[in-house]
């Protein structure tokens, strides 16, 4: 995965049940072959991730480094995904795609400098899954206030 040309998968898109697993692997295979340009890997969302999976970040680079296939990959990560109810999974999913800066913070303010970038006109906007789909030219439906 070259992510100097391409894009990694969508935080949604999920890969055994779970939202962000792919984007990780995506950045894990680009920083094993020197093509992660502008991501990284083991940001605080993979960290997130990993924290809720218990897989440690350098042990899933190695396999990553090492694979032949993808499926080596999933071999290596589905047990950790199975250790979880699929309750367990849903609810970290509907959370974790909940993400948004912490008002005030230094995170928000990367935010809205990257949103008024790509899409000034989209300030309803407020979740970091939405905006990294926004900058990676991705459809996102606009919230229409109740």
């Amino acid at each position: 995965m070259d992510l100097t040309k391409t894009y990694p998968a969508s935080v949604k898109e999920k890969w055994h049940g779970v939202v962000h697993l792919r984007r990780a692997i995506d950045k894990g295979k680009a920083k094993a072959h020197g093509d992660i340009g502008e991501y990284h890997y083991n940001c605080p969302m993979d960290q997130g991730l990993f924290a809720f999976l218990g897989i440690d970040h350098e042990a899933l680079l190695d396999v990553i480094t090492k694979a032949k296939s993808d499926q080596e990959i999933s071999d290596y990560v589905g047990p950790f995904v199975h250790k979880k109810s699929a309750a367990e999974i849903e609810a970290w999913n509907a959370e974790f795609l909940k993400g948004a800066p912490a008002p005030g913070s230094e995170s928000e303010k990367f935010f809205l400098d990257l949103r008024n970038q790509v899409a000034p006109d989209r300030t309803d906007v407020t979740r970091w899954a939405d905006l990294l789909d926004l900058d990676e030219k991705r459809e996102v439906p606009k919230v229409v206030a109740v």
